[in-house]
């Protein structure tokens, strides 16, 4: 597999409290390194922290100047991270794992399968 990379796929998920619906996905970012997932956290929580209540502002600035060490440390060694703050009723959660990327098959000048043209799509209402 040497077309293959290793990297991070980085989630952001928002959940409100009150509700009960599940989490959800408000965006994604793929890393190719560990400075590169935990930065896309630290620009987003320095973003956003201005707009946060006090609590949550302080959690994000715990995580910033305390914690984020800890989380590069452990993107190092493969692991998995989480980082969350909770403003009001909502829950902001941003999740790093480490994927191994695969290449995508080049198409231009290529003809598709067979089974490729079995697939109808459904009316859209």
């Amino acid at each position: 597999m040497g077309n293959t990379r290793r990297g991070f796929w980085c989630e952001c998920w928002t959940e409100d409290l009150t509700e009960q619906r599940g989490p959800a996905l408000l965006a994604s970012f793929d890393a190719y390194s560990a400075p590169q997932a935990d930065r896309w956290v630290a620009v987003a929580l320095r973003t956003i922290s201005p707009a946060l209540d006090a609590d949550a502002s302080d959690e994000a600035w715990e995580w910033l100047y305390d914690d984020r060490t800890e989380t590069r440390r452990a993107l190092l060694r493969s692991e998995s991270c989480t980082v969350s703050v909770t403003h009001a009723d909502t829950r902001i959660t941003w999740t790093i794992r480490p994927v191994t990327y695969l290449p995508l098959a080049h198409r231009e000048g290529i003809e598709l399968p067979a089974c490729a043209y079995d697939f109808k799509p459904r009316p859209t209402e």
